[in-house]
């Protein structure tokens, strides 16, 4: 990426010059900028937030202040997900590792 000499906008590459996209200043094109790149692998699936009806929460962080509703166990794996806004607090999606049942908890 590139940024104008005159007004620090960013430029696009046109042929072998650099023109600004904001006041049209042109020049030559970094070379040493160009062959410098930023590759990331691939996204992992590990914090990925399942909430959907059939999501596995199987390996997800366990809650044991909770109780379920429909079976009264202790213990249930959960997620997290902002719902809201975002000075709101994240909503908490449970799972009971006795029964499957499936609840969530605004804070």
């Amino acid at each position: 990426m590139q940024f104008c000499e005159q007004c620090g906008s960013m430029m696009h590459a046109d042929g072998d010059v650099m023109v600004c996209s904001s006041c049209g200043h042109e020049q030559p094109r970094d070379e040493a900028a160009a062959e410098q790149f930023v590759s990331t692998e691939s996204q992992s699936t590990d914090d990925v937030i399942e909430t959907e009806e059939g999501a596995n929460f199987e390996g997800k962080p366990t809650a044991d202040d909770v109780v379920c509703e429909e079976c009264g166990h202790t213990k249930a794996w959960y997620t997290i997900k902002q719902t809201g806004s975002a000075d709101e607090p994240p909503t908490r999606f449970f799972k009971c590792q006795e029964c499957g049942h499936r609840w969530r908890e605004y804070n």
